[in-house]
């Protein structure tokens, strides 16, 4: 901190602690945050920081010195016996590490041999902590943890989660300890990541359409409404993560054959009847600690909870007491968090891609931001009604979500600001513009003229005129489900159409060595293996054929229903509308699609362009519908051993089942290899068939 003086470092201070306080009142009052627990969590280590840089600065009033803010008005104020504290962060293997290194310290622990504290681990919920007191093992009064000291009564509203038990049970044996007549349980309240998807669906279909943008938000919610039958609808449910009887001593107190462990005492609470958390374990050393965070970390989206991290806690409770605590924090616990799933950022630009039917589409391009375990950079906004929802503006602050492997999505735009950089919280940055966002009037690839397609989409009119449109063409006919043509990926694609090499899918099959010797990095090996990828491609099927011509609405589903419908390409073509809606599945709209996609005498060229350059596709012989299959809904997960995923569903697809990406009430079946995760999981919950490969085979065989 020699670079900052006493005078600048007290106006930084100040900045900080009233957005601070700011953000805390938006999320602990209002349950409406502005910016994600990542970005709050920079301002806090920046206070913090200067705080301990500048000791004489520091002020009882200081964010630092407290967990939360002020409780709602509109509730009953509830005073916690013991403060609800909050938990230091680490982010790393290294802070992990000098977690331990001080605990040992202060425990004046120096034998190397020594063996290590053990720990117990959980799963760090993103949810609402509560305290829940029990009277005489009757549930009396729930409140949430405010400002650590004082909270709000939530107790009508807690009455309604299922998972809570009203009443604590006592045990049938001797052996099993009573419920004593007062005990405090600490917990966090969350919502179902299926309840939040489900309660979205139905939202959307209400009269308003507002929806929620994520479980904690919708879960804090439900918990500061002051009518209880609001809570009840929300899928709410809770886990225990600790309690008090009489103070921290008071089980021993109580029977000394519990063991004096936090483990212990959870093993108690489980058996009075409190939910318990399946993922916690108890391990020796921060090694094993780290070891737990990281298998957490790999199921971390197959679970129906959201978790930003793992909680590590000293398992034995003498420890804890020797240890003790500081202002805010315990000193025998520790959460270590996970890349956020969130963050914000702002949208610098934003420009138009054409897709291969000439969609156009607005993406934002974004200040980077790390988000989700990787760099982001940019964002689909899908379309102007999507921007017109938002209220986005270039130069917006915006929240990026990104959670396992789903596309980066803007969920909402921090109204009335733009922050500079990563110490642009502290001031607002007036030099960043705003500026409207605008469709086109032309394709900013061809500069043919933009047409409104429908109520949403705007196309543009170039056709095969357009490199956009070609070159997306052209990846999605090469592509895995369509002729399968390997090596030729987006960056070969664009460097063809850039010189004018392919204009048509069809000049995919004139190229030669002397070609391809002329593109940029492209050496001898590789233009051998790309024709030889080319000529094998040669041969292929009437589905795969007329999936990727890229038929606007025909995917690979309906693909399959047209050739084994008509049988040839030449019946297909000749087909009218009324004959293409008695394909299953295929409606007015598509019928259409495809009608006009033949009646185009460019296309019809580029088949018969396909046929001269040896490209073949025998009729299809459609498999006898299965009657045990047909109509029913399969889900493929995991890794199938002995044909690939295309295979069976092309396999299945062909039986007459339908094969969905996504396990409901509606699945008739789950087919479940090496590897599989959520899908299985809500598959048994659910209570529909799974079977393994070999059941497959040997249905289909």
């Amino acid at each position: 901190m020699a670079d900052i003086s006493p005078e600048h470092a007290k106006q930084e201070i100040d900045s900080l602690r009233r957005q601070i306080n700011h953000h805390n009142s938006l999320y602990h009052q209002f349950s409406a945050p502005e910016i994600p627990d990542v970005d709050y969590d920079r301002l806090f280590d920046r206070l913090v920081e200067l705080e301990t840089a500048f000791p004489q600065l520091l002020t009882p009033d200081s964010p630092t010195q407290r967990v939360g803010d002020k409780p709602l008005a509109g509730f009953t104020q509830v005073k916690h016996d013991v403060p609800m504290m909050s938990l230091a962060k680490v982010f790393n293997d290294s802070d992990l590490a000098d977690f331990e290194t001080r605990i040992l310290k202060r425990l004046e622990i120096e034998d190397e041999d020594a063996e290590p504290p053990v720990y117990s681990c959980e799963p760090k919920i993103d949810g609402v902590a509560v305290s829940l007191l029990y009277e005489q093992g009757l549930l009396v009064r729930a409140a949430t943890r405010g400002d650590g000291v004082t909270g709000e009564d939530i107790t009508h509203n807690v009455r309604t989660i299922g998972s809570i038990p009203l009443r604590l049970g006592t045990g049938d044996s001797p052996e099993r300890l009573e419920v004593p007549d007062r005990l405090e349980v600490r917990g966090e309240i969350y919502m179902t990541r299926s309840g939040f998807a489900a309660m979205n669906e139905e939202a959307e279909r209400s009269e308003d359409g507002r929806t929620f943008v994520n479980p904690r938000n919708a879960a804090s919610g439900a918990l500061r409404q002051l009518d209880p039958r609001i809570a009840a609808k929300r899928p709410l449910r809770f886990f225990t993560y600790s309690a008090l009887v009489k103070g921290t001593e008071g089980f021993s107190e109580l029977n000394p054959s519990v063991p004096f462990t936090h483990s212990g005492i959870l093993e108690l609470l489980g058996q009075w009847g409190l939910p318990l958390n399946p993922e916690r374990a108890v391990v020796s050393g921060y090694q094993a600690c780290l070891a737990y965070a990281n298998q957490l970390l790999a199921k971390r989206d197959q679970l129906d909870y959201e978790i930003d991290g793992a909680v590590i806690k000293v398992d034995n409770i003498r420890l804890q007491n020797e240890l003790g605590s500081n202002a805010r924090t315990p000193r025998w616990a520790m959460a270590y968090k996970f890349p956020a799933e969130e963050a914000s950022t702002t949208v610098n630009d934003v420009e138009f891609q054409v897709g291969r039917t000439g969609t156009i589409t607005p993406v934002a391009r974004l200040e980077p931001v790390f988000v989700g375990g990787v760099t982001v950079s940019n964002a689909t906004l899908h379309n102007m009604d999507e921007i017109e929802r938002l209220g986005l503006r270039i130069g917006d602050r915006v929240i990026l979500r990104r959670a396992g492997d789903v596309i980066p999505k803007i969920v909402s735009v921090v109204k009335g600001t733009s922050l500079k950089g990563t110490e642009g919280f502290t001031e607002l940055n007036p030099s960043v513009p705003f500026t409207e966002i605008t469709m086109l009037s032309t394709c900013p690839a061809c500069d043919s003229p933009v047409e409104k397609d429908g109520d949403v989409l705007y196309r543009c009119t170039g056709g095969l005129i357009c490199p956009a449109q070609r070159k997306e063409s052209l990846r999605h006919f090469c592509s895995r489900a369509a002729l399968d043509i390997e090596g030729l990926g987006e960056k070969l694609v664009e460097q063809l159409v850039d010189a004018d090499m392919v204009k048509t899918v069809a000049d995919v099959f004139t190229l030669n060595k002397e070609d391809l010797l002329s593109l940029e990095r492209m050496g001898e090996k590789s233009a051998d293996n790309l024709l030889a990828a080319i000529d094998k491609s040669r041969s292929t099927t009437l589905p795969r054929l007329l999936y990727g011509l890229g038929i606007r609405e025909v995917g690979e589903a309906t693909a399959l229903s047209l050739a084994t419908h008509f049988g040839s390409l030449e019946k297909l073509m000749q087909a009218d509308q009324e004959a293409l809606e008695q394909v299953a599945d295929v409606g007015p709209i598509m019928a259409e699609h495809i009608a006009h996609f033949f009646a185009n005498e460019e296309n019809d060229k580029v088949i018969a362009q396909l046929r001269e350059r040896g490209v073949t596709w025998p009729e299809h012989q459609a498999q006898s519908v299965s009657d045990e299959l047909a109509g029913q809904t399969w889900v493929l997960t995991g890794t199938l051993e002995t044909m690939t995923r295309d295979e069976a569903r092309a396999a299945l697809q062909a039986l007459g089942a339908k094969v969905s990406g996504s396990v409901s009430k509606k699945t008739s079946c789950v087919v479940a290899g090496p590897g599989a995760g959520s899908k299985l999981d809500k598959a048994n919950e659910l209570g529909v068939k799974v079977i393994d490969e070999q059941g497959l085979i040997d249905l289909l065989s």
